[in-house]
């Protein structure tokens, strides 16, 4: 019998996750002189800072690139972003035998058929809501929030409660 997603969790001792679609909504604003703006959730923001002191590791592996975001994800306190990323399963396999993390301890979200190779890799593959048909197929756990609007704070909760984690944090911060 298959574990369920929630006994999965109580293995995941890494995160990992897309940017657009997944921390964003998939929306880029373009400014008159061609930058392109994007939103994040300062929720999801919050679990990340929370997993981080908690002791997990996580990790962003995207295809796009911006400084704008890697600057943003490194005021959350993440180390490990793979931005500009051509090709998601080597990355992927770098950073875990570097890192020396079991793929089975892995949480991957993403939305869209470039993250289809590496969530087959992964111990617990999740997506936002709005992910495309394709990914929500293969997911152990489609959130309930779509992307950027919460779906990275709705799964890294989950596992912290499952847990017992998600409280032991907090100490009055905000994001």
């Amino acid at each position: 019998m298959a574990k369920s997603y929630k006994e999965i969790m109580n293995d995941i001792t890494s995160f990992i996750f897309d940017v657009d679609g997944v921390l964003t909504d998939g929306s880029v604003f373009v400014t008159n002189e061609g930058e392109i703006l994007r939103t994040m959730n300062i929720r999801d923001g919050y679990a990340i800072k929370a997993a981080i002191e908690s002791g997990y590791k996580v990790c962003i592996i995207s295809g796009g690139s911006n400084e704008g975001v890697r600057i943003r994800l490194q005021n959350l306190g993440i180390t490990d972003i793979y931005l500009g990323t051509p090709d998601k399963v080597a990355t992927f396999n770098e950073y875990t035998a570097v890192s020396n993390i079991n793929p089975e301890q892995v949480l991957y979200m993403g939305d869209d058929i470039p993250d289809y190779h590496v969530m087959k890799l992964v111990g617990l593959a999740t997506c936002p809501q709005d992910a495309s048909p394709e990914i929500k197929e293969i997911s152990g756990y489609i959130s309930h929030k779509n992307g950027g609007k919460g779906a990275v704070r709705d799964v890294i909760e989950q596992v912290m409660r499952v847990q017992g984690k998600w409280m032991e944090h907090f100490n009055g911060q905000h994001d």
